[in-house]
């Protein structure tokens, strides 16, 4: 008979081995499920994680393109982890991201076509403020009127989308777009461009953000008070309580972190890759991020490593739709399939698995 039985201290050894048996089950999981859907399993794994690093056919192309995919799963993901590891779930860093993208298009927009470098730090400003105010909605709701922060920032993020799509049918839409939704290109404009620092790389500025943001988390974390009252608080509350740690000012503070991460995310993206505001704008990244912040263990330098294998997934998945036919919602589930392996094998980390004979 096996039973779970409590650790005295949480497994080291298991804390940094779980990832990686997560990613291990999910590939086997996923052969199975393309194997299922008729595609070679071998080759589909293959495709994901293999071609777009090695293949020559692929890989001029895909190199770059995964740190433009990473950049946005790396800045969010930091944001989260902040609050994640204090006990505040924000789950609604899609609607953030969203947010700040408008709020960042539209401050650019209002001063078009005027030609200066103090449009595209202004856009900055303005993505950050935009998705902070969003995250302040469900940070102050939970304060105030103590509302569940999970179901107000996620039914947040549907709010957002139905406001890209107005804004995108309405007030930013490219007059000379000939009726089209979507306003106009911003990677296009000189003074909103976002574009690659260095050529060939895939790095412009929302890649440099995301980097500094893991440095400034890591720092954070290990040496400044605010670092120690956020992982007090998720440890121990009522340690954290009686040592002055304020509930209330931290929600409203890793809240605001996150926010403002993933208003920059969406102001980069729309002014880089993306290039305008459109009906199908919102990527997913605001969610896979929960995914990216788990499996590296709401350490930065772990989310660095998972967004970068994150966005593998999704380079590969496009490559395996394309050369093998492999549905979109089955690399969907490939990618969900990792959150899921890790919280399940987690377990091991606080409880070891024992043996025993069952009694007669």
């Amino acid at each position: 008979m096996m039973r779970l039985e409590k650790r005295a201290t949480p497994s080291r050894a298991w804390s940094v081995a779980t990832p990686v048996l997560a990613v291990v089950l999910t590939m086997i999981a996923g052969g199975i499920l393309f194997a299922m859907l008729g595609k070679d399993p071998v080759a589909a794994i293959r495709t994901i994680f293999w071609d777009p690093l090695f293949n020559p056919q692929f890989a001029a192309y895909s190199r770059p393109q995964l740190l433009v995919k990473a950049g946005p799963l790396i800045l969010i993901a930091i944001g989260l982890s902040l609050g994640f590891r204090a006990g505040v779930w924000n789950i609604g860093a899609e609607g953030q991201y969203v947010v700040g993208a408008l709020t960042g298009a539209a401050a650019g927009l209002a001063l078009y076509p005027m030609d200066s470098r103090l449009i595209f730090p202004l856009m900055v400003v303005a993505g950050g403020l935009g998705g902070f105010l969003w995250a302040m909605i469900p940070a102050i709701l939970r304060t105030v009127f103590r509302t569940n922060e999970i179901l107000v920032s996620l039914l947040l993020v549907y709010v957002a989308q139905a406001l890209l799509s107005s804004m995108a049918l309405g007030a930013l839409r490219n007059p000379q777009g000939g009726g089209f939704p979507g306003s106009r290109n911003l990677s296009q404009w000189a003074s909103s461009a976002n574009p690659e620092l260095i050529a060939g790389t895939g790095m412009h500025w929302g890649v440099v953000a995301a980097f500094i943001a893991v440095i400034f988390a890591y720092i954070l974390l290990q040496r400044h008070m605010l670092g120690f009252s956020i992982r007090l608080t998720g440890q121990a509350p009522r340690a954290a309580r009686f040592a002055g740690v304020s509930p209330r000012k931290l929600v409203i503070v890793c809240f605001g972190i996150s926010g403002a991460l993933a208003g920059l995310a969406g102001l980069f993206e729309v002014t880089g890759p993306a290039g305008q505001i459109s009906l199908d704008f919102a990527q997913g990244y605001g969610f896979t991020a929960i995914i990216v912040a788990f499996l590296g263990r709401l350490n930065p330098i772990g989310i660095l490593l998972a967004g970068l294998l994150m966005a593998l997934t999704y380079i590969g998945g496009e490559l395996a739709q394309f050369m093998l036919g492999v549905p979109a919602a089955a690399i969907q589930a490939f990618q969900g399939m990792l959150l899921f392996f890790l919280l399940a094998v987690d377990i091991l980390t606080n409880y070891r698995i024992r043996w025993a004979r069952e009694a007669s």
